[in-house]
């Protein structure tokens, strides 16, 4: 093992890590500083690493696109996808497919590719980051109508990108021997990976909450290594079966993520530190292969290519998409410029190179070049933007402090933190806000009628509260103040009534 090696990769990751903290600062998304990095650690500057195989950074690339897409389905709640899945859904499948034909054909004209060509380059740069735009819109965040469609949205469009990425490749490496039966079969292909990735991907989850709940360990660090099993075994289940597995993965996540199981807090945990590890080790990566003075090359289709997409393609793509929708014309303008780019076209754009349609790398190029661009215009406006058009809302504090139940056996109770405003959380009973109220004047049961079983699980018990990064330890007499941060447990119910949408 090359100790060089380990040594060059350990201090580029710890740098990244670091260098994270200036995403947080100034809204630059983190993805573009990890490339940076390794950019900066490539053979145009510092040459510390050499990296030129394309297949090999696909192959790693896809590994970790099933981490960085099984966190997107974990963390995307059932109640916001509920509220919001007509628009989101429809801008990650129908403004997928929008976007993916304007640009070809914007591209055919105007860079003067041939048409099924300009139709793959437009499929793989078609798809929005989840990291990128979740990293952006917490640390700022907007309204919940708008950032919950965007979000739901860059989670879920990856598959359908990917698929006619590859939809694309197929019909590029058939021309012209292909009959319409072939196409016809093309087609049914399609529709069996999108739906059988679903099916396996529900089977997954099912089959993986029993695991969790019948597994009995005191060996924490086992709970984790079962996720990776199971999400390995969801992928090669889906691709066996010639189904999608990058599909399968996404909405494993997605169920998992949305049931109770046994340990499911450290889980997540787990799931999150992964994603953001293949995160930022593919950038890394990426950064490293790219060699920055051929983008010379590209600059001008990159620059064409970039204005296409951000002012003419994605903004006709949501304008189709959320035509059946109730979106004003600036959320409509706000989400069209919310379309930011990442992991995924990157990744896709090293698929043209391993199926051999990519050999002078001007796919790969031209797409980092827009990926760049995309993330330094509109991932470092998006604030601002959201600002002017009046979309920005207080953000809530962040406790230096984390209290979370970690249980190895079946449990409806967790622990919940929430802010003290002068307006939320209020008392069920009164409707009084619990601003400036003493503990003991709250009611802290549930209001529903419950068999005595029931009734002993009903209340909420304040654990502790954080004032000015503090601790204290609450009594009867502790007057509650703005800006308190409390941890309640209770049932999953009973917070929910207490403080709804946050539980």
């Amino acid at each position: 093992m090359n100790s060089y090696l380990l040594l060059i990769a350990g201090i580029l990751i710890i740098l990244s890590a670091f260098a994270s903290r200036i995403s947080t600062r100034f809204g630059i998304p983190v993805l573009l500083i990890f490339m940076g990095i390794g950019i900066l650690a490539g053979p145009d500057f510092l040459n510390l690493l050499h990296f030129d195989s394309q297949e090999t950074a696909s192959t790693i690339a896809n590994i970790a696109l099933m981490f960085i897409l099984f966190d997107s389905g974990f963390n995307t709640k059932k109640a916001n996808l509920h509220a919001f899945a007509g628009p989101s859904l429809t801008l990650a499948t129908f403004g997928i497919l929008a976007t993916t034909l304007i640009l070809g054909f914007l591209i055919h004209i105007l860079l003067d590719q041939d048409i099924l060509f300009s139709l793959m380059l437009g499929a793989i740069i078609s798809s929005t980051d989840a990291a990128a735009v979740m990293t952006v819109l917490r640390e700022r965040p907007i309204q919940k109508k708008i950032s919950s469609t965007l979000e739901i949205e860059s989670a879920a469009n990856d598959p359908m990108a990917i698929l006619l990425t590859l939809f694309m490749i197929n019909l590029i490496q058939n021309a012209g021997n292909a009959t319409a039966g072939d196409y016809v079969f093309f087609v049914l292909q399609l529709i069996w990976q999108f739906a059988g990735g679903i099916l396996i991907a529900f089977a997954a989850s099912k089959i993986g909450v029993k695991i969790y709940n019948h597994f009995k360990s005191e060996n924490l660090g086992l709970f984790y290594v079962l996720y990776i099993g199971i999400l390995f075994a969801t992928y090669s289940s889906a691709d066996l079966l010639k189904a999608n597995g990058i599909i399968a993965i996404f909405f494993a996540g997605y169920w998992l993520g949305n049931q109770r199981f046994v340990f499911k807090r450290g889980v997540s945990h787990f799931v999150s530190a992964l994603s953001s590890f293949a995160n930022m080790c593919v950038f890394l990566l990426l950064g490293i292969l790219v060699v920055p003075h051929l983008m010379i090359n590209v600059w001008w289709e990159g620059i064409i290519l970039a204005i296409v997409l951000i002012f003419i393609a994605r903004p006709l793509a949501v304008l189709l998409s959320l035509l059946p929708f109730k979106y004003k014309w600036k959320e409509q303008t706000f989400i069209a410029w919310g379309g930011l780019k990442g992991a995924v076209p990157v990744v896709l754009a090293t698929y043209p190179a391993a199926y051999g349609l990519d050999p002078d790398n001007f796919v790969f190029n031209i797409v980092f070049f827009v990926v760049t661009l995309s993330c330094l215009i509109q991932g470092t406006t998006l604030s601002p933007f959201a600002k002017t058009l009046g979309f920005s809302v207080p953000k809530n504090r962040h406790s230096p402090y984390f209290m979370e139940l970690f249980s190895l056996a079946q449990t409806n109770f967790e622990v919940m933190d929430v802010q003290i405003t002068e307006t939320v959380p209020y008392d069920i009973k009164t409707q009084k806000p619990w601003h400036k109220s003493k503990i003991k004047e709250l009611t802290l049961k549930r209001t529903q009628e419950a068999t005595e079983e029931k009734n002993e699980n009903s209340s909420v018990v304040i654990t502790a509260i954080v004032r000015n990064k503090k601790i204290i330890s609450p009594n009867g007499e502790t007057r509650l103040k703005s800006g308190d941060i409390l941890f309640l447990l209770g049932t999953h119910e009973s917070l929910e009534e207490f403080v709804p949408g946050q539980s």
